[in-house]
Formats: C-alpha cells, structure tokens, sequence
C-alpha cells in the first residue's frame, strides 16, 4: 500500500483517512518471555497493558522509529529484528497503523525510563492481561507459527502418511490443515481424530476443512475455510475461543476475512505452481498489497519454500504456507 505522507495511509476500504502511524515492539528475552508496558491512566487507553514502542516522526522510517523509541522508553538497543505484523485499527476517538517488529536480541536492560511499569510475560500468559482492541492481532501473530502445512491425501497408505506427519511436526510445521478430499465424511473424521491426537503431542494447531461443529466435537483448533466458504459466510461461524482461517486470492475475499473476523488467512497463489501450470501468480507487490488491507496475520501460499520465509516478512506476511516443500518425503 503506498505511503503518500508519515501519518495518512489510503485503504482499500477506507479512501483518504488519516491514521496515526506508530511502531511497536514484541520483545523477547533469553526464557522466550515477551516485554509488555502499562500505559499511562490519563492517556487514551490509559491502564491497559500494550508492546512498547510510539510514533513515527514525518519522513522517518519504521525501524529508525523503532530503534529510536525502544532506546528513548527503555534504554536498550534492537539487534535482530525482523517485521511481524501491520494493523489498522479505527477507535471511537482515534484511528491508528500499527507497524508491529518482533526483536529477537538487544543490547542492554530494560527499564521503563517513563516512569511506565513493565513486565516479562511468557506467551501464554499474555492472554490474562488487558490490552487495547488494535494489540490483538499482535497476540495471535504471536501465537501462531510460521509454517503452515497443507497435507497431500493421505491416499491408500494411511500409516505411511502419519509417520511423514509426524516428521513434518518434528522439522517445525506448528500449523496444519487435513485437507483431504477423497475421503469420504466417515473416513475424513475418523482420520482427521487420529490426526488431532498426534499434533497435539507436538503442541501443533490443526485445522480442519469440512463441517464447522466437528471442530468442537474433535478437538480441532478451527476451520479454514475456502473462498467459496468465505464468500458465504454473514458472520464467523465459531466463537473466539476456537480460529477462523481463510483462503483469499483478491482484495475482495480479503476483505470479507476482515468483517467475518478471521484469525489468520492464507493468500495465493503468490508464485506459479506445478499444482496449476499456465497460471501466473499475483507476486510480491500484490501479495504486499494484500497484507496492508488485512486486519489478521497472512499466510503466503503458491510456490512457496522455507527460503522464501525473509521475503514473505519483508512483504508483511506471518509467514509461508505449502503442502509440496513443507511435506518432508
């Protein structure tokens, strides 16, 4: 999405509204805990818990914002940083561009130079905590992997199949989906059980992508829906406490994934594929595009290898989704 000034950003859905731009940090320390700051009780959103960080002066760029507000509020110094998510956010009062920098190393202690009370959370526990409406996509970009393994059909053998899952969880695919569509319902939910007990034996999140009450009578994490699905859809078909993710190849499902409230969604096809030869992908400035429209971490999906994992967060994205590369065989 191009910038035409520090603070004012055009969206798809929303022409000419001026946003205040600011950068923040998830901040990691050497126990995997991640630094969260109390704000002020007479500011906007005064009380709540938020990632540290402020505005982006007119003509600087986000991670010189970074590097300038994390030394001014906390007195340490980013050393690798990479970005995590951008989110738009519209109060009452207020509309503001979240440009979200996860930092894995820095230099020095952090202490709150601003008198703001600070605290090391581990990833879990952040749930407890209150924090302000545009910070909870920060939490669920926090949460979720950045692998996304797309199964092939499990086909005739379904031993061998498991034991290659089981593989793919070990190499650090934290997210699937069953997608399996020769099988059956009965043989699709008998499969997709035996499935959801294995990852949860590596802490992995599944999806499933057939009937949305067998989410909750399978133990699954939620639903991907397809774009046809999506389309569908008036509203998110499951609580908060379970995920919504989608498939999206242009603006307009992307942003019905944004009214329907998904969680995540996994946009395609960014390169060719062997899957669909003669058919072009959107590339890298749209898939940049589509991650500035969305209000939820986004997947890159069509061609996609863990080498691409760098490009996909230059270009905003949670990280690569795929079934071919990510399916150890």
């Amino acid at each position: 999405m191009p910038s035409i000034g520090a603070d004012v950003w055009v969206l798809a859905d929303d022409k000419f509204s001026s946003y205040v731009h600011v950068v923040a940090a998830a901040i990691f320390n050497q126990d995997s805990q991640v630094l969260i700051a109390q704000r002020p009780l007479d500011v906007h959103q005064g009380g709540k818990w938020e990632f540290p960080g402020g505005k982006v002066e007119r003509g600087e760029q986000p991670l010189a914002a970074l590097r300038r507000e994390l030394k001014e509020e906390l007195d340490i110094i980013p050393l690798i940083s990479r970005p995590l998510i951008k989110i738009r956010h519209k109060y009452s009062d207020k509309r503001v561009l979240l440009d979200v920098w996860q930092v894995d190393r820095f230099r020095g202690r952090a202490v709150g130079c601003e008198g703001q009370a600070l605290k090391w959370v581990a990833q879990s526990k952040l749930k407890d905590f209150r924090f302000p409406a545009a910070n909870l996509a920060i939490l669920t970009a926090l949460r979720l992997p950045k692998r996304y393994l797309i199964t092939p059909d499990p086909g005739d053998d379904w031993q061998s199949f498991l034991a290659i899952l089981r593989e793919a969880l070990r190499n650090g695919c934290g997210l699937i989906r069953f997608r399996a569509y020769t099988l059956s319902d009965d043989d699709y939910y008998r499969c997709a059980k035996e499935l959801i007990r294995i990852c949860r034996d590596y802490s992995a999140y599944v999806f499933i992508d057939r009937h949305i009450e067998w989410v909750k009578i399978l133990g699954a994490d939620g639903i991907h829906l397809n774009s046809r699905s999506l389309m569908e859809s008036q509203q998110r078909p499951l609580p908060l406490t379970q995920l919504v993710a989608a498939s999206c190849h242009n603006i307009e499902e992307l942003l019905q994934a944004n009214r329907i409230g998904s969680d995540l969604v996994v946009v395609s096809p960014v390169k060719a594929t062997q899957s669909h030869p003669g058919r072009y992908g959107i590339g890298w400035q749209e898939f940049a595009a589509l991650c500035d429209s969305a209000i939820m971490p986004v997947y890159a999906l069509g061609g996609m290898r863990p080498v691409d994992m760098d490009r996909v967060w230059r270009h905003g994205g949670q990280g690569i989704a795929a079934i071919r590369s990510l399916w150890p065989v």
